[in-house]
C-alpha cells in the first residue's frame, strides 16, 4: 500500500496516536481538551499526504531537505506553521513541539509497516515522507522561535514601563531624606539610594533601548544643535558622583560643536566610562578625549589594565555578553552598555571602534557633525 493512501485511510487511528502522545507534555496539556491537542494535525498529515502525490525533481528534493518548499499563493501560512504558533501560546516548549513530530514519524511508519506486510514497502515513499517531516518540522521551529521571540520582547517593554514609578517614587522619597539634614548616617543612606536609583534607571534605559533594536525599531534620537564639550562636561561631573573613588579625566581640543541628540550622546559616554571604570584598573584614570575634526568628532575613552583578547574584541559590542578574561565577571549590568552606544553611534552615522594592548584599551566613536 502507498504510504499516502495509507495516511488518508487511516488518518482517525494516526490522530489517536498523535493526541496520546501530546497529552503526555506537561505541563502544557494539563488542561487541553482533544480538539486542542490534535490542533492542525490532521491538516498536517494531508498536506504530507499531499506531497507524497506529486512528482518531485531531484533540485525539489534538494530545496525541501533545505527548508526551501514552495508556499501556495493563496496560503499565508502553513498548518506547520499556524500550529507552532498555537502550541508557543498554550506553553509549549519548543523541545515539546518537536517531539511530536519524532512521535508522529515514528507512528506512521510502524503503523504503515504492518499494514504493509507481508508485501515490502515502498523505500522511496518513506524517503520522501521523512522530508515532508524534517519540512514540516523546520516551519514549525522558524514559526515557534519568531512567536517567542515576540512575547519575550513584549514582556522586556513592559518590564521596563512598569518599573518606572516605583522606580521614580523611591529616588523622590531618597531626594526628600537627603534635604532633611537629619544627620550623616541618614544622609549617607539617601546619597546610597540616590545612587543605586539612578543605576537603576540606567539599566532600565539600556533594558528599553535594546528591547526597541529587537523589534527592528533602532535607537530614537532628536537631533539638535550642541556643543559636546559642555554636553560631555555634563556627564563626565555625574558619572565622578556615581563613581567618586575613580579619576575621570577629562579634555576637549578644537571645535566640538555639531548637529547630535545630547541626551543620547550622554548616554553612549557614561555606558563607555562605565564599562571603563568597571574593567579598568582601579587606580589608574579614565581618559575622556574629545577632538574636532573638519567633518566630524571623536570621542576616546582609555583606561589601564589588562589587554582584552582578539575573540573577546571582536565579539565585544554583542549584546548580552561579557569578556570571559574580564577582570571583574560579577560587574552590575546586564551586558547591554556597549550594545547599545553601538547603537547610539549607528543612529549618528557614526561607527565605533575598540583597540586593546598592554597599555590599556580605548574605545573611539566617529560621530558626523551633521548626520
Amino acid at each position: 500500500m502507498r504510504l499516502a493512501d495509507f495516511i488518508l485511510r487511516d488518518m482517525g487511528r494516526i490522530l489517536t496516536e498523535w493526541e496520546s502522545f501530546a497529552a503526555t507534555l506537561m505541563p502544557a496539556a494539563r488542561h487541553m481538551d482533544a480538539p486542542a491537542l490534535r490542533d492542525h494535525a490532521q491538516q498536517i498529515l494531508q498536506a504530507v499526504a499531499r506531497d507524497l502525490s506529486t512528482p518531485q525533481t531531484r533540485h525539489a528534493q534538494r530545496e525541501k531537505s533545505q527548508g526551501r518548499a514552495p508556499r501556495l499563493s493563496d496560503a499565508p501560512e502553513t498548518a506547520a506553521q499556524t500550529h507552532a504558533l498555537l502550541r508557543a501560546r498554550h506553553g509549549f516548549s519548543i523541545n515539546q513541539m518537536v517531539s511530536e513530530y519524532r512521535a508522529l514519524r515514528a507512528s506512521v511508519l510502524c503503523l504503515w509497516l504492518d499494514a504493509c506486510h507481508p508485501a515490502p514497502p515502498e523505500l522511496d515513499d518513506m524517503m520522501r515522507f521523512n522530508e515532508a517531516i524534517d519540512q514540516a518540522v523546520a516551519e514549525s521551529v522558524a514559526f515557534f522561535d519568531a512567536q517567542a521571540e515576540q512575547a519575550r520582547n513584549l514582556l522586556l517593554g513592559m518590564l521596563g514601563h512598569d518599573m518606572r514609578s516605583p522606580l521614580q517614587t523611591i529616588q523622590t522619597t531618597a531626594q526628600f531624606l537627603a534635604a532633611l539634614n537629619a544627620g550623616e548616617k541618614v544622609s549617607e543612606a539617601a546619597a546610597r539610594l540616590i545612587r543605586s536609583g539612578a543605576r537603576m534607571n540606567s539599566l532600565l534605559d539600556d533594558l528599553c533601548d535594546f528591547n526597541r533594536t529587537k523589534l527592528g525599531l533602532g535607537i530614537n534620537i532628536a537631533p539638535a544643535g550642541i556643543d559636546l564639550a559642555q554636553v560631555f562636561g555634563d556627564a563626565v561631573d555625574q558619572l565622578r558622583a556615581a563613581h567618586p573613588r575613580h579619576r575621570i579625566e577629562f579634555a576637549v581640543h578644537g571645535n566640538v560643536q555639531g548637529t547630535w541628540d545630547g541626551l543620547r550622546l550622554q548616554q553612549l559616554l557614561s555606558n563607555l566610562v562605565t564599562n571603563a571604570v568597571t574593567y579598568g584598573t582601579a587606580d589608574a584614570p579614565v581618559r575622556v578625549v574629545v577632538t574636532g575634526q573638519d567633518a566630524q568628532v571623536l570621542v576616546a575613552v582609555w583606561n589601564s589594565g589588562p589587554p582584552i583578547d582578539p575573540q573577546t574584541l571582536g565579539q565585544i559590542f554583542n549584546p548580552l555578553r561579557r569578556g570571559e578574561d574580564r577582570h571583574d565577571r560579577n560587574a552590575p549590568g546586564l551586558g547591554l552598555g556597549l550594545y547599545i552606544a553601538k547603537e547610539i553611534a549607528t543612529a549618528h552615522h557614526g561607527a565605533i571602534d575598540a583597540r586593546s594592548d598592554p597599555g590599556g584599551t580605548v574605545f573611539e566613536v566617529q560621530l558626523p557633525r551633521r548626520p
